[in-house]
């Protein structure tokens, strides 16, 4: 079974699914194996790992740490083609569809496609759509975008109809890393309603509630990740991952 079949199934037995971002510039290795750790502990349906920038040469070593550690598949959320490790189960190959930068729209995928061949690693190809969410983030720096307007569905509806056509597996609609709102429950719930590829959900997601929210207005995963950097929280996260799992919680 494939890394993104295994995740389908989830979404469909529990109703959704929890995926944990880890950022290696962010992260020592003692916290690396914490959060992994307590990511184990409450049964996270997926780990990511991914940074905008790849500040410090480690990379492939923190994947190939964290893997070896984990009771989850291990995704690999890159920034660029140099964030590309053997060791990960699966890549998200991501296209930023929300922009319109060639760099992040094919530059980097053509880059990053011989290395992924190399190792043999699993693709899922995914549409990345970065939605305004009320401050300048670090990915909209780097990439030089424009975010989708977060009161724009029909703009958002577009583009992940676009992504749907073009073939990609999955969209991912992100507000950036230490987002001050997290995407709009009812953007969630037009995308979701327009198209038939599955909805990830990232950025500003502080608490369960939001997870859950998340979940019932349409999308299938969400992902949090800096709320559980600084160690806050980290015993709470078996409740962020069962408020993404509604069908479990009724017995169904």
């Amino acid at each position: 079974m494939t890394v993104f079949d295994r995740l389908l199934q989830t979404r469909n037995r529990k109703g959704g699914g929890f995926f944990l971002l880890l950022d290696p510039d962010r992260l020592s290795p003692r916290a690396i194996e914490e959060l992994v750790g307590a990511a184990s502990d409450a049964e996270v349906d997926a780990i990511l790992v991914g940074t905008s920038l790849a500040l410090f040469k480690n990379f492939q070593h923190s994947v190939r740490l964290i893997k070896g550690l984990a009771q989850c598949p291990v995704i690999i959320f890159p920034g660029s083609h140099s964030q590309i490790a053997p060791d990960a189960d699966a890549v998200l190959f991501t296209s930023l569809i929300s922009g319109r930068n060639p760099n992040y729209l094919i530059e980097e995928q053509v880059k990053g496609a011989p290395i992924i061949k190399e190792y043999g690693l699993e693709t899922i190809p995914t549409g990345y759509m970065l939605i305004d969410s009320g401050r300048y983030t670090s990915v909209q720096f780097i990439s030089h975008t424009l975010p989708i307007p977060s009161d724009k569905n029909d703009i958002a509806c577009a583009h992940a109809l676009a992504a749907e056509f073009l073939g990609m597996k999955m969209v991912f609609l992100e507000a950036g890393s230490g987002a001050e709102r997290p995407v709009p429950d009812e953007m969630i719930k037009e995308v979701s309603e327009y198209i038939s590829i599955p909805i990830m959900v990232g950025g500003g997601i502080r608490t369960p509630r939001e997870v859950e929210r998340k979940i019932k207005a349409g999308a299938s995963f969400v992902v949090v990740g800096n709320h559980f950097e600084e160690g806050a929280g980290r015993e709470l996260m078996r409740e962020f991952v069962d408020a993404a799992h509604p069908r479990q919680q009724v017995g169904v």
